[in-house]
Formats: C-alpha cells, structure tokens, sequence
C-alpha cells in the first residue's frame, strides 16, 4: 500500500517536531523519495493551506517546516 506523498512528509516533520526544508529533501531522498524543489513546495504549500504545518524563512534560502498545535 503506498500512502500519497503529503501524508509521508507530513509524518516526517511530525516525528522531528521542526526541520529545514534542507534537512527535509535529504530525509526523504535516503527513504528513496527524490522530489522537484516545486514538488516539495506545492506539497508544503498544501499542508500549510490544510493548517498541519507552518513554513516560515529562516534565511533567504532556507525554510523552517514546524507542525501547528492543533
């Protein structure tokens, strides 16, 4: 059974707590997931619109990924 692509990032970031989208790509590329940077947006775009998550810019190039508190 193969759980869509949202639900496996989502647990992801829900195991560390909060993650850079850095430290996401290379979780998900070592469970053999490799993914388009605009892939791995539209996917946290949806997550964060869903209100499961909250993307915010740490640096220019990088993304702090936390889950809410719901």
């Amino acid at each position: 059974m193969n759980y869509p692509l949202r639900n496996k990032i989502y647990e992801k970031v829900k195991q560390v707590g909060n993650m850079t989208d850095v430290e996401l790509a290379n979780a998900l590329t070592k469970d053999g997931i490799t993914l388009a940077e605009a892939d791995l947006n539209k996917v946290l775009l949806d997550l964060e619109i869903f209100g499961l998550i909250r993307v915010s810019w740490v640096t220019k190039e990088k993304r702090r990924i936390e889950v809410t508190e719901a």
